[in-house]
């Protein structure tokens, strides 16, 4: 297997490393701007790049992950030029939204879904109307009939993604469903860890940002008298920090390494997936499940996919009364924490996740 990405000082080194595109960056001067945003439309660098790899590695599957703007989707096509089955896998709703994520001031937007021109109208990315037109330009240039042009399937790690993909005018037979497999990061860690002794806490481990419903759990654990633990940083971590100060029953963590994850998670009574947005497939819940430990997750995106009456409780998104309605019941639930951790470290084992995939390489 060859593996190709955009060169940055904190890549593993390999055996093909030479074949990477240079490093490019939006945030940097205008040269940089200027070669990303002509990354962005698959021309310069990258080409040739990408064709040497070909040449050299003749793959008979190429899959994508991630390709837009600091790598770029004309890697599969120029794949598919030389009869390669290209399968690309959706992290993000980039094919669907030019700002990825369906949010416009906040709340969720469908808008380009049909008419891409709504990024500039509402200046989505970054409140920048250069760069909410050059995400319009990227968009019409790499538009759904080009990439299935070029496509033979997109993996949705949710159901919910595929049902959108769908509404956004897909070829519902290019549409195939693998659940994301747990992090490989913490695949030896989490089976392992102690989790005999639970502590009498709720957990959130995430960015600490307002689309992920920080502010509800907060507000909901402020008013309740349980102990609320919150790992991770963000843009609003010292805001929330601030604010809650007086608040003794909640703890601010900062930012933990993957050992520090799965010790938070392996001792807490449940974790919280508060999220306001269309989460895809989230591995904060794959994660907390191998760890044994039940989730309280909102009721949007691809959450409710991986949450049964078994492992967890579902609120309503952005509803602090409903969720904190659901902190009171896991609160009084007996769970099975050992079960609970068989079962999600078979459903979402890297094994799994590899067999389905195949699966779709053969297809």
């Amino acid at each position: 297997m060859a593996m190709y990405a955009m060169n940055h000082p904190d890549n593993i080194q390999s055996q093909y490393s030479q074949y990477f595109a240079d490093e490019v960056s939006f945030a940097g001067g205008i040269t940089q701007k200027l070669k990303a945003a002509e990354r962005s439309f698959g021309v310069g660098d990258i080409v040739h790049s990408v064709n040497k790899l070909l040449d050299d590695f003749h793959p008979d599957v190429v899959h994508l992950h991630n390709v837009h703007s600091y790598i770029s989707p004309v890697i599969g096509q120029l794949a598919k030029r030389r009869g390669c089955k290209v399968v690309w896998t959706l992290h993000d709703y980039k094919l669907l939204c030019p700002s990825y994520s369906c949010l416009r001031g906040g709340q969720i937007c469908e808008l380009c879904f049909h008419d891409k021109s709504q990024v500039i109208r509402y200046r989505c990315m970054k409140g920048s109307l250069a760069g909410s037109i050059l995400a319009y330009i990227e968009a019409k240039k790499w538009n759904r009939a080009k990439l299935e042009s070029f496509t033979d399937a997109f993996i949705c790690p949710s159901q919910f993604m595929a049902d959108k993909m769908a509404q956004g005018g897909f070829d519902t037979g290019k549409l195939k469903v693998i659940c994301n497999s747990l992090d490989a990061a913490k695949v030896e860690r989490l089976p392992n860890a102690k989790s005999t002794e639970r502590g009498n806490y709720m957990l959130y481990v995430g960015r600490i940002s307002a689309e992920k419903g920080i502010e509800t759990l907060l507000k909901a654990a402020s008013r309740l008298p349980y102990q609320l633990q919150v790992g991770g940083d963000g843009p609003l971590l010292e805001q929330y920090k601030n604010v809650y100060a007086s608040s003794k029953n909640i703890s601010f963590l900062g930012r933990l390494n993957a050992d520090g994850v799965c010790d938070a998670l392996s001792r807490a009574r449940f974790s919280v997936i508060p999220s306001e947005w269309y989460e895809n497939n989230p591995l904060s819940v794959i994660e907390s499940l191998c760890a044994g430990t039940p989730v309280v997750g909102a009721n949007i995106g691809g959450i409710p996919e991986l949450i049964d009456d078994e492992n967890g409780t579902i609120f309503t998104s952005g509803d602090v009364v409903a969720l904190s309605d659901a902190i009171n019941k896991e609160m009084n639930m007996i769970r099975n924490n050992a079960e609970i951790k068989r079962t999600a470290l078979k459903r979402f084992s890297p094994q799994e996740y590899i067999h389905k995939t195949i699966s779709v390489y053969d297809d």
